[in-house]
């Protein structure tokens, strides 16, 4: 066989594609015997050239699993010993580290069973060694083996760790980048005190020879340092410690150097960017945030040529970072890139001009509240950009504002009259590119408009219309989108523009060319929109050529259009609701078809010989790391195929939710996919399984409903769901989806009772517990550091939803919700210490004024520590605050019994604030009149009602809070009813109040005919003393009055 073989190795090295292929072939077949090791180990050791030994050296990696069993004892000594001669004989680098490959993979199996003695005694003998080459075996040999047999060196660590140091620190070696791998390989190993504070030694002495290297131009070894490093930063011992701050000034010199290359910036970049993400608290200790933006802002306005991989450009990979940074350090960061911004955008060179906008847009996420609070400057600088004469400044001002539009609702929707305008000059711009991006802006900023929008509503069809006539495909994409953005801010007011656009639509949703196929998705996308706007009587007729156009897209495999054909289904669904029903036998197929595909984010793992049907050896001679022994190399996830499976998912739920009963014959398989997609690996897909398991349970009440074993097939899927829910709560890891199982559980409570959720009463109990302790798997902070309550910022997305959950419990226990509200009462009021956020606080009162409601008299258990809170909040300088505050007053003097009772004089001086004319806010003033109104109706004898009900009726009718309505009017009336001295003498106000109330077009006729009550009391009691007042009325008012008093 031996000679046969290094033929067939020769001939596959030879450029000769079909002799290779030749080779190729007859090499498997030879390979199944299990001779072919002796084989190869020959010519590993005499083959003439480097590289057949090198590929006999690959070859025997790969093969040497599946026959090892099989070969005598002297083979194996044969081949041990041949190996270890390769590697301190050898000349080759490439062939050494070929060997060294193959002796980790035997010693994975050798060395615990003991078969192989004297391997490490031969390594550390290597390691001592006074030529270097022997000194390299050790070090190839070393970070080989740890990927196989790493804890055989947990004795001798102590030694090795000498050893590297020692070899770092050696300034006549020229083989930095094996110590540099080496002492990377150590990692894994590395987790107990002792051995952490070890390995931090090594970090000064890798900056020092990653330095000298990149001095003398070997940029390989700063590349493995910054791999180390990015391993440091992930793993779950504290390995940096002091040497952030080291770490962060090395990987600054490097990104801000041009003249080195772009991956090895890329890298340093890219360091910076995980400690921004997973260590953001040890970046403001060692207070690295400001050296690390003044590199990151001016690398936004570095120039990149054409030929650089997009990817690797500093000025992209630089926004990443500062977009990381804003995310976990908002309040840092936003300061300093104002300032930069505020700079930089009146540079003469364009390049600062562009990297100020960029710089605002990408902050915009993290730092969108304190960015709110600064619009007027902000919105200064960008609205400049976009009329300066450079385009690349224009594009990044069109993104900027994009970015804005997104993230600082509802507050930027409020700047309409000056940023509409803008937008509406850039759709004209010279440059497609930010044309482009002005329809992401528009389509963004009209997105979360209302009635505001109408002024412009004209202007911005007529030319979003003749852009979708006249334009490119790429522009006729965003276009589209900015139309669907229009339509759904609109509402009715866009029926003039539907036919229009629906005849346009027909044109796209008919393209079958692979390049036109965005476009037809885009299409379909704004049908189905445009569907919501119009409404079920104008779309039901003129639907099914737009359904068969959106089935007929499936035949062309293309993931995309089914993702935004998913959601057109799911449009038509909510405008049909049960009228849909007629078109699932066509369309659950599909979704289901969506959700069972294969999404391609298999784990890809190296060849091994059980598998036959592998690609042979592609690029074996290059000995490429991603060719080890079986090791996950990479998982790729195609990302359409999860936006379909995502949108498929939501499909599943709308069905279900909108045809109830007519879903029956889908309702299994769709419950068996979701409980799938609720343990799915990306979040986008368990976000929506969670929030379709609801729907899926108001489908299955009404399947059931009427069955004979209904109730227990609702348990079933009940059972499955709360399961799913508690499960997702405590464990999941994205706080979206944790956030979404709250409120989907919260929804349940109120729903189903307490009797439904009682055998998992305890199971929820502990599960808010953890959220509200912050301890679940998605609260879990860097592992390096506590985060200081100082940083904490209000986790809207999470903790508003779990704090519903405590209302929903007392909701349906009512007062015997007392003795879980107790294990809870501390760690929610945790959440208002004076060093966390306002958002924080007002959740905790909002949460409470909604427990004390449901719960009732327990409340007065916890009253002396609520008041104190509750009055600080009443002068809070946020609006939300002070009208939380005042909501929770009424309620805890409603339900607090005598415990309140004691402190009215002070709530009312708390009170009497939000009802002058300092008070901004209507929805702070409502509450406060619903404040005072339950303290009347419960204890009226201790109000000064002289002083208090002129101050009261001033601020009425009701401007905002109509929920308000019941306590405030009832109050009133029953004041009025019991002949009350004291409102008698404000007869005037209360018929113009009472007036006010009946032509309300908001108010319940239940609040209109009880103040139609109150007011036939007066006129029973003052007869025609009352015509005078009543003269002054406007008509409508005394006749709408009329029609509510009841005759006596």
């Amino acid at each position: 066989m031996a000679q046969s073989l290094e033929l067939l190795l020769i001939q596959f090295l030879m450029p000769d594609n079909d002799a290779r292929r030749q080779a190729e072939e007859q090499i498997k077949r030879l390979a199944k015997d299990p001779q072919v090791i002796p084989a190869l180990v020959h010519h590993l050791r005499t083959a003439k050239t480097p590289n057949v030994r090198q590929l006999s050296a690959v070859l025997l990696r790969k093969k040497i699993t599946g026959h090892w069993a099989k070969l005598s004892p002297q083979l194996r000594q044969l081949v041990k010993q041949s190996l270890i001669e390769s590697i301190t004989m050898e000349h080759s680098p490439l062939v050494r580290r070929a060997s060294a490959n193959v002796v980790s993979i035997i010693a994975k199996y050798a060395v615990p069973a003991g078969e192989w003695p004297d391997l490490l005694p031969f390594l550390f003998q290597c390691s001592q060694s006074q030529q270097e080459d022997h000194r390299e075996v050790a070090l190839i040999l070393f970070s080989s083996l740890t990927e196989t047999i790493g804890n055989t060196f947990r004795p001798h660590f102590a030694d090795l760790q000498s050893l590297l140091l020692k070899c770092l620190q050696d300034e006549t070696s020229n083989r930095f980048h094996l110590v540099t791998r080496a002492v990377g390989s150590f990692l894994e190993f590395t987790y107990d005190g002792a051995e952490v504070v070890k390995f931090r030694e090594f970090i000064p002495s890798i900056l020092n020879v990653s330095r000298q290297c990149l001095a003398s131009g070997e940029e390989d070894v700063a590349v493995i340092a910054f791999e180390i490093f990015d391993e440091l930063i992930e793993s779950p011992a504290p390995l940096l410690g002091e040497s952030v701050r080291s770490i962060v000034q090395f990987s600054l010199e490097v990104c801000s150097n041009p003249n080195l290359e772009s991956n090895t910036r890329h890298q340093a970049i890219q360091i910076i960017s995980w400690l921004a993400k997973y260590k953001s608290i040890s970046l403001k200790k060692h207070k690295l945030i400001i050296p690390i933006l003044q590199v990151m802002c001016p690398l936004l306005a570095e120039s990149t040529s054409g030929e650089e991989d997009d990817d690797l450009a500093p000025d992209r990979a630089a926004a990443e970072v500062i977009d990381t940074m804003a995310l976990n350090l908002s309040k840092y960061v936003f300061p300093p890139v104002l300032e930069f911004a505020s700079l930089s955008s009146q540079n003469i060179n364009p390049k600062y001009r562009e990297a100020a906008a960029t710089a605002l847009g990408v902050v915009s996420e993290g730092c969108s509240d304190l960015m709110k609070g600064k619009l007027e400057p902000v919105l200064h600088i960008i609205l400049g950009a976009l009329k300066d004469q450079e385009q690349m400044v224009r594009g990044a001002a069109s993104f900027a504002l994009g970015q804005f539009a997104e993230h600082l609702q509802p507050e930027i929707v409020s700047h309409y009259q000056s940023v509409l305008p803008c937008i509406l000059n850039a759709l004209e711009d010279a440059s497609d590119e930010v044309k482009e991006k002005s329809y992401y802006a528009l389509a963004a900023f009209c997105e979360n408009m209302g009635e505001e929008i109408l002024p412009f509503l004209d202007p911005l069809m007529g030319r979003l219309l003749a852009a979708l006539q006249n334009s490119p495909r790429n522009l006729q994409e965003t276009c589209m989108s900015a139309i669907g953005s229009v339509a759904a801010a609109s509402e009715q007011a866009f029926i003039p523009y539907a036919e229009r656009v629906l005849e346009l639509m027909k044109v796209f949703m008919v393209l079958t060319n692979d390049e036109d196929l965005c476009a037809r998705a885009r299409a379909t996308e704004l049908v189905g929109i445009t569907a919501m706007s119009v409404g079920r009587l104008r779309m039901e007729p003129i639907l099914p050529p737009f359904l068969e156009a959106a089935i007929a897209g499936f035949g062309l495999e293309f993931s995309e259009l089914r993702e935004y054909t998913h959601g057109f289904f799911s449009n038509v669904a909510e405008i049909l609701d049960e009228g849909f029903a007629q078109y699932l036998p066509h369309v659950v197929p599909l979704v289901f078809a969506s959700c069972n595909l294969d999404d391609g984010s298999a784990v890809d793992i190296a060849e091994s010989d059980a598998d036959e049907n592998n690609n042979g050896f592609g690029g074996v001679s290059s000995d490429d790391e991603a060719h080890d022994e079986p090791r996950v190399r990479n998982i790729s996830i195609r990302t359409g195929v999860l936006d379909e499976k995502a949108a498929a998912t939501q499909a599943i739920g709308l069905f279900a939710l909108h045809t109830k009963s007519s879903y029956a014959p889908y309702l299994e398989e769709s419950l068996r996919i979701l409980v799938r997609h609720s343990g799915y690996f990306h979040e986008d897909v368990r976000l929506q399984a969670v929030i379709a398991l609801k729907h899926i349970l108001t489908a299955a009440q009404a399947v059931f409903q009427g069955h004979n074993e209904g109730p227990a097939k609702t348990k079933e899927v009940f059972d499955t769901v709360i399961n799913i829910y508690i499960k997702t709560m405590t464990e999941d890891d994205d706080k979206e989806v944790v956030a979404q199982a709250c409120m989907g559980t919260a929804d349940i409570i109120k729903e189903f009772g307490y009797t439904a959720i009682e055998p998992y009463t305890s199971q929820l109990v502990e599960a808010t517990l953890m959220l509200l302790k912050e301890e679940s798997a998605c609260q879990q902070a860097e592992s390096d550091s506590d985060i200081d309550d100082d940083d904490a910022e209000h986790d809207e997305v999470l903790m508003d939803a779990v704090s519903d959950l405590l209302p929903a419990f007392a909701k349906s226990m009512g007062s015997h919700f007392a003795p879980i509200f107790s294990k809870l009462f501390e760690p929610l009021m945790r959440f208002t210490r004076s060093s966390r956020p306002p958002q924080d606080r007002t959740m905790v009162v909002a949460c409470l004024a909604e427990v004390a409601m449901d719960m009732g008299s327990p409340i007065a258990g916890y009253i002396d520590t609520v008041i104190p809170l509750v009055l600080k909040e009443l002068a809070s300088s946020e609006a939300t605050n002070r009208r939380n505050a005042a909501f929770c007053v009424g309620e805890l003097c409603k339900n607090g019994g005598e415990t309140a009772l004691k402190y009215y004089g002070e709530l009312l001086r708390g009170l009497y604030p939000l009802f002058g004319e300092s008070e901004p806010d209507d929805a702070v003033r409502d509450n406060a009149a619903g404040a005072v109104a339950r303290m009347i109706m419960v204890h009226p004898e201790t109000i000064p009602l002289n002083q208090v009900l002129p101050v009261f009726l001033k601020v009425l009718p009701l401007k905002e809070d109509h929920e308000e309505s019941m306590a405030v009017y009832s109050c009133i009336c029953n004041l009025v009813l019991s002949s009350n001295p004291q409102i008698l003498s404000l007869v005037p106000e209360l018929v113009n109040l009472f007036a006010e109330v009946v032509v309300s077009p908001i108010e319940t006729a239940e609040t209109k005919s009880q103040v139609g009550r109150a007011f036939s009391h007066l006129l029973s009691l003052y007869g025609h003393q009352m015509d005078p007042i009543l003269g002054r009325l406007p008509p409508a008012h005394a006749s709408a009055l009329a029609l509510f008093a009841p005759k006596s």
